[in-house]
């Protein structure tokens, strides 16, 4: 007899990773697949990381003690508030798999991150996807129409990947509010360190027992390969991530190099900054050339495609471009990844081609 795998993973789509870059005319190859930091690691990460490998015959400390004084400072919340994992994304595995089971529903907005039906269905609960309101962003009366007594957790994502837009403050802290309080609510903000507006969320003003926060040194912090990140959230479901966390998962020299990210803040943010500054031009840009495209507030920009993304992700992929294409749904586009300025003058080369005349069809 065969072995058995359980339905609840035999069944579960794989996560596809975003493109190599493509070579393209004269060499030219830029990967904005994966909304990864262009820049190198910050000052004093690399020293930081060599020392931590000199140690690599040791496991690493599995509480992230230093790790987390730093961050629960930062924050001024309390160490027992704050639980790690090999990116946001496994946080998120483990606070599902600690709450949620068989007959349970997870509620999530739809299109956004595309590891949510994922992590849900490896629980062995259903999820429950509510479309985008226009512009693509949440539609939060939509999701609370949605709730019913099997509702057990609620992702909100903001900003919002892969559209971009954000969660306005206070819209969502209403939504807190009438949400039942027996119901776990998660707000994934991946991307906060980019966002501007000044409507975006405010998790301090937002906490509650039932209410977590999801964050990430993959982006602003460029450490997407040493796959760290952390949620802050009341301390008894802190505690049952830890609890269910993979022990020792966060790796010694992926603590020391998120520690020594923290303290070149300054130099972060002009990184940051420099990456919102092209994040406007492009968004300017692809506007100008009569694409809809969503007000971004991220490090990445969404071009709605529909039954032409796949024709689109070639054109990039010709010039050298490797952007992300999801053409499975009615509302398919592409996320293009902000990078290099060299890389987003060519992504706006390749837009006004599409927008005019290579494929033969306007957008206007």
């Amino acid at each position: 007899m065969p072995i058995s795998i359980h339905p609840a993973v035999a069944s579960v789509p794989p996560y596809k990773p975003g493109r190599p870059a493509p070579v393209g005319p004269d060499g030219v190859s830029y990967k904005l697949s994966s909304n990864e930091n262009p820049y190198p690691p910050l000052p004093g990460v690399v020293e930081a990381t060599q020392r931590a490998v000199a140690q690599m015959n040791r496991y690493p400390d599995m509480a992230n003690t230093e790790l987390t004084a730093a961050l629960a400072a930062r924050h001024g919340i309390g160490a027992d508030e704050i639980a790690f994992g090999t990116g946001s994304v496994a946080v998120l595995y483990t606070l599902l798999q600690a709450v949620v089971g068989e007959g349970d529903e997870v509620l999530y907005p739809w299109r956004s991150f595309e590891a949510y039906p994922i992590a849900v269905q490896l629980t062995g609960a259903r999820s429950v996807r509510v479309p985008l309101g226009p512009g693509a962003v949440h539609d939060l009366d939509a999701m609370l129409s949605a709730i019913t007594p099997a509702t057990k957790v609620i992702l909100v994502c903001s900003p919002n990947n892969p559209t971009g837009p954000i969660v306005d403050h206070d819209q969502l802290a209403a939504f807190v509010g009438r949400v039942p309080e027996h119901i776990m609510i998660v707000v994934d903000e991946a991307y906060l360190e980019f966002a501007t507006a000044p409507n975006r969320v405010r998790f301090t003003d937002l906490r509650r027992p039932n209410v977590v926060s999801l964050r990430t040194f993959s982006k602003a912090y460029g450490l997407a390969g040493f796959r760290v990140g952390y949620c802050i959230a009341d301390p008894v479901v802190a505690g049952a991530i830890r609890a269910a966390a993979t022990p020792f998962g966060v790796s010694g020299p992926a603590q020391a190099a998120a520690l020594a990210s923290l303290q070149a803040e300054d130099q972060l943010l002009e990184r940051v900054s420099e990456l919102i500054t092209e994040r406007s031009i492009v968004v300017a840009g692809l506007r100008d050339l009569g694409f809809d495209v969503p007000d971004s507030q991220a490090n990445f920009v969404w071009l709605p495609a529909g039954e032409r993304t796949n024709a689109y992700a070639e054109a990039f992929a010709a010039a050298g471009l490797a952007v992300r294409a999801f053409s499975d749904e009615p509302d398919a586009g592409i996320r293009i990844t902000v990078a290099e300025p060299d890389a987003n003058r060519l992504v706006l080369e390749v837009g006004k081609q599409l927008a005019v005349g290579s494929l033969g069809r306007s957008v206007g």
